[in-house]
């Protein structure tokens, strides 16, 4: 039972939510702010709670509208087949992601009491995101804009928990991982087109076409090397952040894949 709930709330996606917390934590480190253990550990707690609430109840949605019973599933996209299957009951996992939701904010207020308006706000965004991505965020074609946004402020508020601060370095190295966070989720919704279209819903990959995927795809790199390279340019970041740049093969073999699918 347990490996069907970790199925369930994507476990492997949480990657994303960690990695924007510990970025956060280096890079308060890295400006010589004392790591706080007891808080990293509960931001670690508060943002995996509200991620797996986010996955928990996009699966209930996406059953509920009857889209899991026709995308085929990969390890990427069409869901996590727990309703589907019938391993899990829709009603339990409604309830848990709820929980999760109440589980994060609860954390999320703790800080809120400890730090003020600042944690406050990136909470109030982040539950309202969590409740209704999957019911209204989608069908409005923002679904990458909030998941940019979520990835941005994940990394600023776990800086400013340790630090009480927010500088240029962090707010744009958080865009960095928003905009990566969410070229996954813009990657896993393209097998999904056709059912995602005919459901109501509104990605990018609709809004744009398919016809058009590797155009679409290619924004995602291009603004997140366009963020570091001013990052650099303007004394932001350091030289050696252009490393990154080591990694365009890995985005050509991406844009001939994508291709692939555009023909397919």
């Amino acid at each position: 039972m347990l490996s069907v709930w970790l199925r369930a709330i994507r476990i492997k996606f949480l990657l994303a939510s960690v990695i924007a917390v510990s970025l956060g934590l280096s890079l308060a480190w890295h400006s010589g702010y004392p790591i706080e253990i007891i808080h990293a550990i509960l931001t670690f707690a508060g943002v995996i709670s509200l991620h797996a609430s986010v996955d928990l109840l996009n699966d209930y949605w996406d059953f509920k509208r009857g889209i899991d019973t026709k995308t085929k599933r990969t390890k990427m996209s069409g869901g996590t087949g727990v309703l589907p299957e019938g391993l899990l009951k829709p009603k339990s996992v409604y309830l848990a992601g709820i929980g999760f939701l109440i589980l994060g904010a609860i954390i999320g207020i703790y800080f809120v009491v400890i730090f003020g308006i600042t944690i406050g706000i990136i909470l109030g965004f982040a539950i309202l995101s969590v409740y209704f991505y999957s019911t209204k965020i989608v069908n409005w074609g923002l679904a990458e804009v909030f998941v940019t946004i979520k990835g941005t402020l994940i990394v600023i508020g776990t800086y400013f928990i340790q630090s009480q601060t927010i500088d240029d370095f962090t707010i744009l190295a958080g865009i960095v991982v928003g905009i990566l966070s969410s070229l996954v989720l813009f990657i896993t919704s393209i097998p999904d087109h056709d059912v995602d279209k005919e459901k109501g819903r509104r990605t990018l990959v609709i809004i744009f076409g398919k016809s058009n995927t590797v155009k679409t795809f290619l924004i995602f790199p291009i603004l997140a090397y366009g963020v570091i390279i001013y990052g650099v340019v303007s004394g932001t970041f350091p030289v050696y952040s252009l490393i990154v740049l080591l990694a365009k093969p890995f985005l050509i073999l991406s844009l001939l894949h994508l291709k692939d699918l555009e023909k397919s």
